[in-house]
This record gives structure tokens, C-alpha cells and sequence, in this order.
């Protein structure tokens, strides 16, 4: 058994289009839009007015074909054949997408309704859309356009559906009688009437039986209303009187084609008349009667002229109101078809124009459509890719999971080796303290070896760029003495000092007491100049700690600014070893004098370096010790407090530590209350000194019990606490570089690059901060504290380049 797969053929409908362009798009439009949702085929049969063979239409009016050349009728055939296929193509294009073919009928004899007949039954036409104008053709032997459509309505086969379109609606066919019939359309309203009438001679004898015949002679009688006015309401008047005129023009068509006269003529009368020889012939007798005899002719003859005359009169008058009326409606038909054909104008552009309208829109559509089918695509591809994701997601929160157990077990180990790195520091300070000490005790005389240099002015102007004020440090609100510089590639700080209140002897001794101590909390001296009063101290890059507990400035580019309380802590404990080693020193002990946080300077790991001790004791000052016991009290709760105050002597008898707690700094995140209370009593013990005099509490007892609260410090973050610190603060600080790769921070400095180099180790630094590290004489990464294989530096000009680009989005200019 074989099967046959069958391509669906498209249904073909038949629509009929004369020469009114507007009721051929009508037509069009409805068949493409009834049968929209179909495959269907459009043909279009196509009839036009051709050119008569005796006579042809041009533009001064219909003219015999005789009077033209053949030369100029074959080139009106071509023009009107041009325009039919124009008009043809236009329709072509209007079926856009669906298929169109063009059948065109060709001229016969017959009437063209029975040709129309004829094609329906030869073609098989099951479906045809026909517009009401399509019987209106002048050259073809028809009837009107609406009884030739009534025709082919009451006489097409049952197979084919007929469609009657009138300006693009659909209208109906109704009867009305046995011969007369209506076309209504969807509204109801009378689109047009078919009536089928007998003859003009038929109507006129039926007309003039009811209105009476005397002895052959038709009554002629004007109408009973005066002559209209032309001028006036002519659309009415005619209305009126348009079957009057219709009757009585068929009167005058019915008398021409009887052509008879009642009357009698001169000659019938004359021919009946005796000639003058009869007359001499007669006798007087004979002769009187002849004349009476031609006398009543005369008479009876005279009569009848009046009566024609009488009745010539009235034709004469009716005659000339009918032309009167006719003319007004001519004039009122011109002027209304005038109109008519400026509207047609008017609406053919605006035809054109929606017609335009419709063709973008319909290329909008289509485009709109094909990005519709690619956005359903682009859906379809990406539901797929959702459902992959998914899966990708359920793997990776199953190695997440897997993540953070390894996570938990790595935190445990990296607590136990952050316990173990704090002891080990711990001890590292412990033997830098014993060898500070060692050092310190060798010292003695003046045959000592020093380990600083002398630098002339020269250099000092050339480091200080001659002492520029770019360089010269402020503190709080107040300029110091002391300048920025660069000396052998490493950034010092030079302090000058006057010497109106130094002299040389004075200026030297002040450096030998700095060049003689080396203790890790106190500033240590690089070198000095007799000529212009200057020492160079090592530089200290986060300045003093009363810059960064009561300074305006909440934030600092690229570092934390805010101390944690654990730093706080450490700060302490390092201020108290400092003091307290300056306390031992011996052959003679040093005290400070002007302890304060301004006096206390931190480095770019915030370790702590006091400097501005005075001269070692001339002789038993031991009141001296107790005043910077009790300024190492004031610092401590300036410390706790974060508040720039002094407590005097007569004050300090009202210190208490739990008001104390109350007023915590809360920027360093919440301190640990037994550490915060410990810390408190320390602070009170040390201010609490009644009498001065009394030696009964010194830096050693204080240093004890300080390590004591650092110890304890240690442990809770060795244990894992974290260092809260105050997030309004520090994201404000931070804003700017949240952004920012970690790549573009220096790792010992904390701050963004300017001149990123390339260390042994791999890791790029700060060209100014490498550098110092290398000559300070280490030899290991700063990162992974392995020996370096090299000390050479490289620059990295693509990090570099990154981190410039980063500036100028910012618009942050680099300096």
C-alpha cells in the first residue's frame, strides 16, 4: 500500500475589479482580511473601459475614432494599457505576502453580465468578491451597474458565493416585488435600487389613458405652481418636479415618434377651394354660395390656427420652465461634482498616505516579528542555561559546604598558630629590650662608639628640598621644627633647633644623650649637623598619638586610622617600657619631663617611639619621676577616652575608675570591661599622689602590672575576639578604596602605590618602603619572612599603569 503525502494547495478566490481604484483596494481588503487565517490564493479579474472601435475617450471628451490617426489611436491604446497594469501592479502589491494572479476579460458582444456568467461556470469560481462598480463600463453592452449586479446575483450557479463590496463594505441584495429590487448594506441604509420599467411609448400611453385623450389632441397643461427660481433652492424645487420633467420628456419623445398633426394646413384648405375660372363659369347664384363657402372654411381654418396657436403657447411655456429647471440642476450637479472631485482628491492622498502608513507598519511588524522569534530563541537558550546553572549552583553549595568545614578546621589551626606567633613575639621583644639594656649599660664616658653619623648642610638642604614647607610636619593645628626628608634613599625626620636657646656645647650634649640610649619605644637617632642645629631621627609614618586619638581627621588614604582597643593596650605597655627603661638608666637616671601623646610617635606598624627626654638627673630629683608616673596616668585615661584633657593635683583626689568606664572611646569597638576597669586603676593609682615626695610606686611596679593586662589582651585575641572597631568611622574611611584591588596597596606601608617595584619574593612594594626595609640590613620578605635570593628591584610599569588609570576615573590627582 503506497502513501501519498499531498502539498495543501491554496484556495482560490476570484475578486472582480473595474477601473475606481477605491473600491478595487475595497474589494482587496476584505477578501485578505475574511480570509486571513486561510491559505488562499488572490485572482484578480481585471475589465476595463477599451477603446471603442467608433469612437475613443480623450481629454477634450469622447471623440469618433474616425477623426484621429492610426498612428494616435494605436498610442492611446498603449497609455491606457500602461495604466492598467500600474494599476494592476499597485494591486499586486497590496496582496503583500499572499499569492496574486491577474485574469483579465477580454471584450465580447455579449452584455457583460452574461460574460461575467460565463466565467463563473467555466472557471468553477466558488468564491467572488465582486465590487459594485465593476459592471460600470461605458464600452460594454450592459445595463446599470446595479441591475447588471442584480443579474448576476439571481443568475450565478449554487457553488459560488457571491460577495458584493461597496466602498470596502460588504452590501446585500433584496427584493422588493416581482422586478424591482434594493442593495442595503451593513447598517441597513439603501445603497442602491434596480427597477425594471416598460417602455417609454408603453408608459406615456399608460400615463396620458389616466389623465384622458379628447378627440386624439393631447392636453398639454403647464404646471399649477409658478416657474421656479434658478437661483434659489434648486436642490429642492427639483426634487419636486424631476417626474413632472421625466413625463414630460418622455411626451416629447412619444410625439416625435408618432409624428401627427391634427391640424389642418394652408394647403389642404387652399387644394379645397374653387380656382377663379370655376368661379367665371358660375352663375351669380352659384357664385355667392362658393364665397360663403370659402368663407367658412376661412373662418373654420382661422379657428383651428388660434387653437394651435393657443395650444403652441403653452408647449412654449412648459417647454422653457423645463429648461429652466434643467439648467439650475445642471449648474447645481456641476458645482456638487466639482466638490465631489476635490473631496475624491483629498481623500486619494489621504489614501496614499495611510496606504503608506499601513506598508511601514507592516514592516514593522515583520521586523518586530523576527526579533520576537530570535528574543523566543534567545529565552529558550537561556531556560536552558538556567537549568544548567541550577545544577552548577547545587555543585558549588555542596563545595561551599565542603569549603567551610575546611574553613572551620583552617581557623582552629590558624588560632593555634597566632597563639604561638604571639609568643614568639613576645620573646623577640623581650630580647630587644635586654639588649637595648646591654647596650645602654656599656655605655659610658665619652670614648663610646657611636653608631650615627655627621651630615653637612649640604645634604640636610638638599634632603628638606631646603627646607620647603610641604615638607615641614603640623601637629594638630600647630607647625613644628620638624621636616621630611631623604637622605641615601630613606625618609627621615630633621629637627631643628634654635640656637638662640641651644648652644654648641648644649646642642652636642643633646645629641650624645640620643646617640648613647637605643631602647625599640624610644626615637632613635640616624645622625646630626652642627652647622644648622639639626638631628635626623628615624621617620615615623603614622605620626603622633595625639594626631590620630584627637585629630579631626577620621580617616586616612589607605591605612585604618582608628587604634583598636587591643592596640591601645599594646600602646601602653610599650610607653611604659620606654619610660621605665629611661627611669633604670644608669650612671644616672633620665626622665622625661613633658610626657604627653604629642611626645609619642608611631610607625608604620603603630609601634610606639617616645622622644623630647630631657638630660640625665644632676642630682636626687626624685620628684621628677613622680611627675611623668602621673603623666603616664593622664595618657593612660586620654588613652581610654579618646579626650585631650589634664587632670591636676588637686583632681586627682576625685578620680574614679567605674565614672571612667562610662566614658570609653567607643571608636576602637567595645573594650573588654575587666581589661577597661584594670587599665582605669592603673591610670587613678598613678594620678592619686597625695604627696609627690613619696617613692612608693615606681615604672617597674607600673610595668608589671601594664604586662599583666597585655597579657591578658593576647590571649582574648589569640582566642579569636574580634577587634570591633566602629563601622560609621571606618567606612568612610575606606569608601574610596572598596573598590580597590588588594594588589594596589603596598604591603608595609598599607597605602596605595606610587611607584610600584618588584622584589625577589615576587610581591611589588613601595619603592620608598622596600628600600627602607633593605637598609635597615634585612635580608628577608617582608611577606613570607623568607631569605631573599637578591635585593635587586624591578619596576612594575603594568601595575603602575593600573593604578593611574584607577586616579584619573577618580579623578584623584597623583602627587
Amino acid at each position: 500500500m503506497e502513501i501519498h503525502h499531498h502539498h495543501q494547495e491554496p484556495q482560490k478566490v476570484y475578486v472582480a475589479i473595474g477601473s475606481d481604484i477605491i473600491d478595487g483596494f475595497g474589494a482587496l481588503k476584505f477578501a485578505l482580511k475574511k480570509w486571513s487565517s486561510e491559505l488562499i490564493c488572490i485572482v484578480i479579474l481585471h475589465a476595463t473601459n477599451d477603446i471603442c472601435k467608433d469612437y475613443v475617450f480623450t481629454p477634450f471628451g469622447k471623440l469618433p475614432a474616425s477623426s484621429l490617426s492610426e498612428e494616435k489611436l494605436k498610442g492611446l491604446e498603449r497609455a491606457e494599457q500602461a495604466r492598467n497594469d500600474q494599476i494592476l501592479a499597485k494591486y499586486i502589491a497590496y496582496c503583500g505576502k499572499v499569492k496574486a494572479e491577474v485574469v483579465k476579460i477580454d471584450k465580447h458582444d455579449k452584455p457583460f453580465q452574461e460574460v461575467l456568467l460565463e466565467l463563473i461556470s467555466s472557471l468553477k469560481i466558488s468564491k467572488l468578491v465582486m465590487a459594485l462598480t465593476f459592471m460600470r463600463l461605458s464600452s460594454w453592452k450592459s445595463k446599470s451597474a446595479i441591475s447588471g449586479s442584480f443579474f448576476v446575483h439571481q443568475n450565478k450557479p449554487n457553488f459560488c458565493e457571491l460577495f458584493m463590496i461597496y466602498c470596502g463594505e460588504l452590501v446585500f441584495f433584496k427584493g422588493e416585488g416581482e422586478n424591482d429590487g434594493i442593495i442595503e448594506d451593513v447598517k441597513g441604509l439603501i445603497v442602491g435600487r434596480v427597477q425594471h420599467r416598460n417602455s417609454f411609448k408603453k408608459w406615456f400611453g399608460r400615463m396620458w389613458s389616466e389623465k384622458g385623450v379628447d378627440n386624439g389632441k393631447t392636453k398639454v397643461s403647464p404646471p399649477s405652481s409658478s416657474l421656479p427660481s434658478t437661483s434659489s433652492d434648486s436642490n429642492g424645487v427639483w426634487g419636486k418636479y424631476h417626474e413632472e420633467i421625466e413625463q414630460y420628456f418622455n411626451q416629447l419623445v412619444s410625439s416625435n415618434e408618432e409624428g401627427t398633426d391634427n391640424y389642418v394646413t394652408d394647403d389642404i384648405m387652399m387644394n379645397d377651394s374653387p380656382d377663379s375660372d370655376t368661379l367665371k363659369n358660375m352663375v351669380t347664384k352659384d357664385k355667392i354660395e362658393a364665397v360663403k363657402a370659402k368663407i367658412s372654411l376661412t373662418q373654420e381654418a382661422t379657428e383651428l390656427f388660434r387653437k394651435q396657436a393657443t395650444v403652441n403657447i403653452e408647449r412654449q411655456k412648459r417647454a422653457e420652465w423645463a429648461i429652466s429647471l434643467c439648467t439650475s440642476r445642471v449648474e447645481t450637479l456641476t458645482t456638487s461634482i466639482e466638490d465631489e472631485i476635490s473631496k475624491r482628491l483629498v481623500i486619494q492622498k489621504e489614501l496614499d498616505s495611510r496606504k503608506e502608513t499601513i506598508y511601514e507598519l507592516q514592516s514593522e511588524v515583520e521586523e518586530k516579528r523576527s526579533k520576537l522569534n530570535s528574543i523566543l530563541e534567545l529565552q529558550h537558550e537561556l531556560s536552558s542555561k538556567l537549568k544548567s546553572s541550577n545544577l552548577e549552583k547545587s555543585q558549588a553549595e555542596f563545595q561551599l559546604e565542603k569549603a567551610v568545614q575546611t574553613r572551620t578546621r583552617m581557623v582552629h589551626e590558624i588560632e593555634d598558630i597566632r597563639g604561638q606567633r604571639d609568643v614568639l613575639q613576645r620573646r623577640i621583644e623581650f630580647c630587644r629590650e635586654k639588649d637595648a639594656i646591654g647596650n645602654a649599660s656599656r655605655m659610658s664616658g665619652v670614648d663610646v662608639s657611636f653608631d650615627y653619623r655627621m651630615f653637612n648642610a649640604d645634604e640636610i638642604r638638599a634632603a628638606t628640598n631646603d627646607f620647603a614647607s610641604c615638607l615641614r610636619f603640623k601637629s594638630g593645628r600647630q607647625w613644628t621644627n620638624v621636616y621630611k626628608g631623604y637622605l641615601k634613599h630613606i625618609t627621615v625626620a630633621i629637627k631643628l633647633y634654635d640656637p638662640s636657646k641651644f648652644q654648641s656645647e648644649d646642642f652636642l650634649s643633646v645629641v650624645e644623650l640620643h646617640g648613647n640610649i637605643r631602647h625599640p619605644h624610644l626615637i632613635g637617632i640616624i645622625g646630626f649637623c652642627s652647622e644648622l642645629n639639626c638631628i635626623v631621627f628615624e621617620y615615623m609614618h603614622n605620626g603622633c598619638l595625639r594626631d590620630r586619638l584627637f585629630s579631626n581627621l577620621k580617616c586616612s588614604k589607605g591605612q585604618n586610622h582608628i587604634l583598636s582597643w587591643h592596640d591601645r593596650v599594646r600602646i601602653v605597655a610599650e610607653i611604659c617600657s620606654g619610660v621605665a627603661f629611661l627611669h633604670q638608666a644608669q650612671p644616672r637616671q633620665i626622665v622625661h619631663g613633658n610626657l604627653d601623646p604629642s611626645k609619642i610617635l608611631l610607625d608604620r606598624f603603630n609601634s610606639t617611639k617616645i622622644f623630647g627626654y630631657k638630660a640625665p638627673l644632676s642630682s636626687n630629683e626624685s620628684h621628677d619621676i613622680q611627675y611623668d608616673i602621673m603623666a603616664f596616668g593622664n595618657v593612660i585615661l586620654q588613652i581610654l577616652t579618646g579626650r585631650n584633657f589634664a587632670v591636676l593635683d588637686d583632681e586627682a583626689i576625685k578620680i574614679d575608675s567605674t565614672a571612667i568606664i562610662g566614658f570609653l572611646d567607643d571608636q576602637p569597638g567595645e573594650w573588654p570591661q575587666d581589661l577597661a576597669i584594670q587599665l582605669c586603676n592603673t591610670a587613678v593609682m598613678c594620678l592619686s599622689r597625695i604627696n609627690i615626695e613619696e617613692q612608693d610606686l615606681n615604672m617597674n611596679e607600673l610595668m608589671r602590672d601594664v604586662d599583666k593586662i597585655k597579657q591578658k589582651a593576647d590571649e582574648l585575641v589569640g582566642k579569636g575576639k574580634q577587634l570591633a572597631t566602629n563601622n560609621t568611622d571606618e567606612g568612610r574611611c575606606s569608601a574610596d578604596s572598596v573598590d580597590l584591588p588588594s594588589i594596589f596597596f603596598c604591603p608595609i606601608y598599607q597605602d596605595i602605590m606610587k611607584h610600584p617595584y618588584v622584589a625577589a619574593d615576587g610581591f611589588s612594594y613601595e619603592l620608598e618602603a622596600i628600600q627602607g626595609w633593605l637598609a635597615t640590613g634585612r635580608n628577608s620578605s617582608p611577606m613570607t619572612n623568607l631569605k631573599l635570593k637578591h635585593t635587586l628591584l624591578t619596576p612594575n610599569h603594568a601595575l603602575r599603569s593600573l593604578i593611574e588609570e584607577w586616579h584619573n576615573k577618580r579623578s584623584i590627582p597623583i602627587v
